[in-house]
């Protein structure tokens, strides 16, 4: 039987992205809390027979309308609205992030497990294309040993969106907003972050719409739970930022958010000593280095990069539709879940750590 679903906010999120991927994976939406009119007309036209609510105690309320909630309201709520959830006992997708700080993210998860409700978090880019893609060719050894990481979701956006995202300096801005997209592929490709160096600026919004992260990640064979100082023979985070000593020798992931980038890209660089893995543009968004991929053959993803000589990967099966196949999975208790909430805890910590990174211009130790 179609898992029934109940959508928590229907914007950009609920309506463009959960409920479209839920859809694909062969689920209904029967209940939606939505306040503003307009999307309230959405939803009825998107799912007629839904019930229509104008808050979360009330859907929660109607308890039996529905197997799972989605919940895809503005970041700043994602912490009151999962504790909420978590009360009621009805298994949830809680969006990115999982809060707005760490301190809250462990609270999310804590109150969930008092509870005993299961949750998973919305880290849907796991099952990006060139996420699958990179993971395969690392898998072959196609690169040889990865020494760099590099990404970059850039936007040409000079005149600014008018939402939450751009405009509430709790809940928005790209560090909560595409960071921890970013942080979350690094730290699946290449394993925990141990320090954080950050640069953030507002350019053209109220929240920070420029930011640069460099992830050093554990070097191989450390202890994941490791401090950075805590590392046998390994510097401190102030000795490697200001060259005292050399850091140990994990990849260094490099990424870049930014909605006032007239030239994006290239999105995706990964180098290592047998060759580079390359991805120029990125769903669509313009860029000046599409036409480096006019060639790019069907049912490939990038390239395979050593200096002049290029060649298409192959790409395998797979996509953001995945992410609610795993869901439906996980509930049956035929699967983990999707997304195991300690990353995203985990992830959290280190987008507070470049908060304050940025804020101290020093390297921080996760």
């Amino acid at each position: 039987m179609a898992l029934r679903i109940g959508i928590v906010g229907y914007g950009g999120a609920g309506r463009q992205i959960h409920a479209r991927l839920a859809r694909a994976a062969g689920m209904s939406v029967t209940a939606v809390v939505a306040r503003d009119s307009g999307r309230r007309v959405q939803a009825a036209g998107d799912w007629p027979g839904a019930r229509l609510f104008n808050d979360l105690p009330a859907m929660l309320a109607e308890s039996g309308l529905y197997d799972l909630v989605v919940v895809a309201s503005p970041s700043g709520l994602h912490a009151e609205h999962a504790a909420a959830v978590s009360l009621a006992g009805k298994p949830f997708v809680l969006d990115k992030p999982i809060a707005t700080t760490a301190a809250e993210a462990r609270r999310v998860v804590a109150a969930a497990s008092a509870a005993g409700t299961p949750f998973t978090v919305f880290h849907n880019r796991r099952w990006d294309p060139e996420q699958l893609t990179l993971a395969a060719l690392l898998r072959r050894g196609d690169l040889g040993t990865v020494h760099t990481f590099e990404r970059h979701w850039e936007r040409w956006r000079p005149k600014p969106q008018q939402r939450w995202k751009e405009n509430d300096v709790v809940g928005g801005g790209l560090l909560l907003d595409l960071g921890p997209h970013l942080v979350d592929s690094a730290t699946q490709l290449f394993g925990p972050v141990v320090a954080v160096y950050a640069e953030t600026r507002a350019l053209s919004t109220p929240t920070e719409d420029d930011v640069f992260l460099v992830l050093h990640h554990a070097a191989p064979g450390t202890e994941p739970g490791n401090r950075l100082g805590a590392v046998p023979g390994r510097a401190t985070g102030a000795d490697v930022l200001f060259g005292a000593e050399p850091p140990a020798k994990g990849v260094v992931s490099r990424l870049w958010a930014g909605s006032l980038v007239g030239a994006p890209g290239p999105r995706t660089r990964v180098l290592g000593d047998g060759g580079a893995y390359l991805v120029n543009s990125f769903e669509g968004d313009a860029s000046p280095f599409d036409v480096l991929d006019a060639e790019q053959p069907d049912g490939t993803h990038g390239w395979l990069v050593r200096g002049r000589e290029r060649t298409p990967v192959p790409r395998p099966r797979g996509g953001h539709e995945d992410f609610y196949t795993a869901v439906a999975d996980w509930l049956a208790g035929e699967a983990e879940a999707p997304v195991d909430p300690a990353d995203a805890v985990r992830t959290a910590e280190v987008l507070d750590a470049a908060r304050l990174s940025a804020r101290e211009g020093r390297l921080v130790d996760v």
